[in-house]
């Protein structure tokens, strides 16, 4: 809902994506996951982030700290849930994702990418953690709403997913413009397949 990414193509196409000048160079990645650094689009430009808030300071509904890290954020409740107050809008851009299906030591793992070989962006929310000692560490969480039918066989959630009309209203719009992107993506516009040759342990 992503479970984890892969970007492999050519930068200069990310870029164009995105539509920016450049973006920081990145080898083909086969497998993004949560704790790693990704690839994101904010309205200073494209930096790189790491996939997973660390709530320090939030507190839940009950008034209690936050200790779990955020790598997921649920459209229904982003723009009031007390653990994200503050963050900002953001965009992360992949070529897919990967979900898995099955019981434990028997899952099978699926490949989920755009039916025309696009890219993909989904929307997400960041802020900037200082750690002890005063180093900033940059950091996101995607956003989820419940899934299309093409994701529904597989997983009771998916990413929100912008088109690149929608992605000025993402970083820039008020609240209720970027609330109307965060539905699921239409049906029929993804290709799903099992994964096979993906190093889960490497890159």
């Amino acid at each position: 809902m992503p479970g984890r990414f892969f970007l492999t193509r050519p930068m200069d196409e990310v870029a164009d994506f995105l539509g920016v000048r450049d973006v920081p160079n990145d080898p083909p990645r086969h497998n993004i996951q949560p704790g790693q650094e990704v690839l994101t689009l904010t309205p200073g430009g494209v930096e790189r982030m790491r996939w997973g808030l660390i709530p320090v300071g939030r507190k839940n509904a009950r008034g209690r700290p936050v200790m779990e890290t955020l790598v997921n954020a649920r459209s229904e409740t982003v723009f009031d849930k007390s653990a994200y107050e503050g963050v900002r809008r953001a965009i992360v851009a992949v070529d897919g994702w990967y979900e898995w299906t099955g019981k434990p030591r028997n899952k099978t793992a699926w490949r989920i990418s755009a039916k025309d070989s696009g890219m993909l962006a989904f929307a997400a929310i960041y802020d900037v953690w200082t750690a002890p000692g005063g180093l900033q560490l940059p950091q996101l969480a995607t956003v989820t709403c419940a899934p299309n039918d093409d994701v529904a066989p597989i997983h009771d959630r998916m990413g929100v997913l912008l088109r690149p009309s929608d992605f000025d209203t993402w970083l820039h719009g008020g609240e209720d413009a970027a609330a109307a992107l965060m539905a699921p993506w239409p049906d029929g516009l993804l290709e799903i397949a099992e994964a096979e040759g993906v190093d889960w342990s490497g890159p």
